[in-house]
């Protein structure tokens, strides 16, 4: 495997992590609401566990209100139970087939704790793309030794290596920046 291949398949690696950290960004609340904060938790339907929003329709129709529209209305009940048992601790309204969750405005200290979670969420994803860093630099020091590259290309692949993990890590300071100023602003 050549230097191109090893910094293409690690460029991928670092921006799946990037990406995860996205995705459960979306279900830390801020003081609004957002669909993220439901979609994904997970409710027993016809023996399997699926989540919200592949049996439900999520909506937000006004900014501390989300709506949550079974396509099966059988499965109210299921989903009610999987909000009650998330650690969301809000309590749903089931009204005529719908489920309503009011979100109530956040505390400043409650906003510090939000915070500190999205921050240590960040820590986690940057230990992953400082791993993908770790395992890319063995991997062309293995290529060196066996020499199928180069010392030059070994150097020049560490470079592109570094670079990568410096526009990773900064594209997550970047999103942890913005999900800390929804927190704390709204």
């Amino acid at each position: 495997m050549g230097v191109k291949e090893i910094v293409a398949e690690d460029k991928s690696k670092m921006n799946k992590a990037v990406e995860v950290l996205q995705d459960e960004l979306k279900a830390v609340r801020s003081g609004r609401a957002s669909t993220g904060l439901v979609e994904n938790i997970r409710v027993e339907y016809y023996g399997t566990q699926s989540p919200i929003k592949a049996i439900a329709a999520v909506t937000v129709p006004q900014h501390d209100m989300i709506l949550i529209k079974p396509f099966d209305p059988g499965s109210v009940r299921e989903i009610e139970k999987a909000i009650k048992n998330s650690d969301l601790s809000i309590a749903p309204i089931v009204d005529k087939g719908l489920i309503r969750l009011a979100i109530p405005p956040l505390n400043e200290e409650r906003r510090r704790e939000l915070v500190a979670q999205v921050k240590h969420m960040s820590e986690q994803a940057k230990v992953g793309i400082r791993n993908v860093r770790r395992d890319a630099i063995k991997h062309l020091e293995k290529q060196e030794k066996d020499k199928a590259i180069t010392e030059d290309d070994l150097k020049n692949g560490k470079k592109q290596i570094d670079d990568l993990t410096k526009e990773h890590t900064d594209k997550i300071d970047v999103v942890v920046k913005h999900k800390s100023d929804e927190i704390m602003l709204d």
